[in-house]
């Protein structure tokens, strides 16, 4: 396979993951949504399950937001023919590592010093 056939192929492969985050952040909107105080219509235990998911969900939303920001910078890099390349250290990045996550940006070496300095 050519790079330009693989480029291709992880292009289709982003795109596909970006419609899916996209499509899982609407329908995701509402169940995020403000939980109403009507006590009358519900009860306590119920308005404490509800405000317990709300708060899931906007976790949820959060972090698929985060991928979609992953993925759309991953596309760009492949456009400006950067993709593959640590965006730290500029070394390339292990096949298996894209292949498992086409949107990584950092090599092994670089997530692991970012994983324990916290950032």
């Amino acid at each position: 396979m050519t790079i330009s056939q693989q480029n291709a192929e992880v292009r289709r492969k982003l795109t596909a993951m970006l419609h899916e985050m996209l499509e899982a952040e609407r329908a995701g909107a509402e169940s995020a949504a403000t939980v109403e105080l009507d006590q009358a219509r519900v009860g306590r235990l119920s308005r404490m399950d509800a405000l317990q998911a709300q708060a899931m969900s906007r976790e949820t939303n959060r972090r698929r937001s985060e991928h979609i920001l992953r993925i759309r910078a991953a596309l760009k890099r492949l456009e400006e023919d950067e993709y593959g390349h640590c965006v730290r250290c500029g070394e390339d990045i292990n096949p298996k590592r894209l292949e498992l996550d086409p949107a990584t940006a950092l090599c092994i070496g670089c997530a692991a010093n970012s994983e324990r300095s916290g950032r």
